[in-house]
Order: structure tokens, then C-alpha cells, then sequence
């Protein structure tokens, strides 16, 4: 029973500690006169993957590679299935050209790159099979271009998908603010894992399954709420960019730093799991085209939710 509210206190501390530290790193940034724009492109990424991102360095630094990875894959498959599922049934989700050929292919590749990267086994027997610091590097290595690309398209954006800068507070309420999320972001991503530890010794769960499913849906809970907010305001380009972005920031970022600060070995049976990121990714392409163009329609949706509850009950059948 502790164990389960140091878990949700953990996830507590997790939200709460990603707000506090983007307010005051964007109160920091105005008053060191650094344009609303770059806050706006800046925050939004950052602030909405900060909990995988602090879960994933505590994993990894403890070793716990089974949650390290099941957290970003899961995180993935729920943001796809699950949010965007959820997001489409409030409200047809209608995308610009631009994502549809450029940034859902980019998430795509990503999961391929982590399916190639992570099974050396398959080309070379005997050897790691895994995320080493190289593939990590890789993935950064992406990661940069993918910056790059997005400060290109920075000159063509008006709307900062919704985001509006906090109010600026003093430099000392500022300091306080983002020094206090930074803490907070440490001490629940730590409380989380090692909950997720104890829990799955004691159930009987194994690691991988904690961290595809509770961690997973736990950290994605800001992508969930960003999301489904731009939905109900009937803003689907801001529902949809903000799930993709997060997606290619997950595994090109938080996987490849986090496989630099510890090689993470992969099980064989996590191969369903990369399968299942790759086809998600897959399918929302392809509802691009099926239906009404570039657009993912309410049964499309509910198609995507009823997809995700069939994994889950997979997992908790292969636990």
C-alpha cells in the first residue's frame, strides 16, 4: 500500500515539478529578453516530455533498462492509441500537409531506427542486443536534425500552439520556481521507479510490464491533458503536432541519452512492443488517407482506443 502512494506521489510530484520548472525557465528567458517564440517552441517540447525524460536518467542510472525502455515505447503506443484516440472521438483531428508527410514519417522512422539499432542479435549472433552508447548517439544524432528542421519551420509559425508564457515573476521567484520543479522532477522520477521496482517484484510483474503500462500512461498524463484540452477547443493541429513531436522527442532525445548514460539491453519479447510502436505509427498515416483526407475521424478513434485495450490485455495475458 505505501509502496502504490509513493507511486502516485511520485506521478504528483512528476506534473507538478514539469510546471514549476517551465514558469520559472520562462520567466528566466524574458527577462534575459529571449522572444515569446523561442519560450513558446522551447516549453511546449520540453515541459510535455520532461517526466519520461527524468524517469528514463533515474532508470538508467539504476540500471532498470526494462523500464528505461518500456516507459518511451509505452509512452508512444498510449500517446498514438490511447490520446489521440481519445482526442479524435471529442473532435475530428484534421492535420496540415506538412505533418502528414513530414513529421508522422519522422516518428515513424524513429521506431524502425530503435527496432534496428536494438536487435544486433538478429545480424550478428551472440553479441548485445540492445540500445549501446553508439546507437545513443545516433539517436542524438537525429535528434539534432530534427531540431534544426524544426527552427526552420520556427520562421512560419504563428500560433505557438496555444501556449502562453507565464507571467514573469521576480529573478529570485524565478531561480525558486525552476530550482524547485528541477527537485521535485528528481524525487518523484525516483519515488516512480523505484515503486515500479518493488511493485513488479512483489505482483509478480515483470519490469518491462510496469513500465510499458502504469509509468508509460503516468508520464504521458501532460501530453494527455495538452491534448485533449486543443481538442475540446477544436484545435487539432495543436492535438496531433504536440502527440508527434512528442513521440520523435522521446525516442530520438530521451532513448538516445538515455542508452549514452547506460547501454540498455533489450529482451527478446520487447520486440512486440517496438512492433506494436512501429504499426500505431504506422496506421495513424495511414488515416491520413482513409475517410475524409489528412484527418482522423471519430470511429477512427475509437478504433485506435479499442487497439490499445487489446495490447494492454496482451500484456497483462504475457506479463
Amino acid at each position: 500500500m505505501v509502496t502504490f502512494l509513493f507511486l502516485i506521489a511520485g506521478f504528483g510530484l512528476l506534473i507538478k515539478g514539469a510546471g514549476f520548472l517551465v514558469d520559472g525557465a520562462s520567466s528566466i528567458a524574458r527577462k534575459l529578453r529571449v522572444s515569446d517564440l523561442a519560450i513558446g517552441l522551447t516549453a511546449v517540447a520540453f515541459g510535455t516530455s520532461t517526466p519520461e525524460l527524468f524517469v528514463n536518467i533515474i532508470a538508467s542510472s539504476k540500471g532498470a533498462s526494462d523500464i528505461a525502455v518500456g516507459n518511451i515505447l509505452g509512452s508512444n503506443i498510449a500517446n498514438i492509441l490511447l490520446i489521440l484516440g481519445l482526442c479524435a472521438i471529442v473532435f475530428p483531428l484534421t492535420v496540415t500537409k506538412s505533418t502528414v508527410w513530414k513529421e508522422i514519417p519522422l516518428s515513424l522512422l524513429a521506431a524502425i531506427l530503435v527496432g534496428i539499432l536494438g536487435n544486433d542479435y538478429f545480424i550478428d549472433a551472440g553479441q548485445f542486443s540492445g540500445l549501446t552508447r553508439i546507437d545513443g548517439l545516433i539517436l542524438l544524432s537525429f535528434f539534432i536534425i530534427f531540431i534544426y528542421y524544426t527552427a526552420g519551420m520556427a520562421r512560419d509559425i504563428l500560433d505557438l500552439s496555444g501556449f502562453k508564457p507565464s507571467r514573469q515573476y521576480t529573478l529570485a521567484k524565478s531561480i525558486l520556481f525552476f530550482g524547485g520543479g528541477l527537485v521535485a522532477l528528481i524525487i518523484g522520477s525516483k519515488w516512480i521507479v523505484d515503486s515500479a521496482i518493488e511493485i513488479a517484484s512483489n505482483l509478480g510483474f515483470s519490469e518491462s510490464f510496469i513500465g510499458l503500462t502504469i509509468v508509460a500512461v503516468g508520464t504521458s498524463l501532460p501530453e494527455l491533458a495538452t491534448s485533449l484540452a486543443a481538442a475540446f477547443k477544436k484545435n487539432p493541429e495543436i492535438a496531433v503536432g504536440n502527440i508527434v513531436g512528442s513521440n520523435i522527442f522521446n525516442i530520438f532525445f530521451i532513448l538516445g541519452l538515455s542508452s549514452v548514460i547506460r547501454p540498455l539491453p533489450f529482451q527478446l519479447k520487447i520486440n512486440f512492443d517496438i512492433g506494436t510502436t512501429i504499426i500505431a505509427s504506422l496506421l495513424l498515416f495511414i488515416c491520413m488517407f482513409t475517410g475524409k483526407k489528412h484527418r482522423i475521424d471519430r470511429w477512427e478513434g475509437f478504433t485506435f482506443v479499442f487497439i490499445y485495450l487489446v495490447y494492454i490485455a496482451f500484456l497483462i495475458y504475457r506479463r
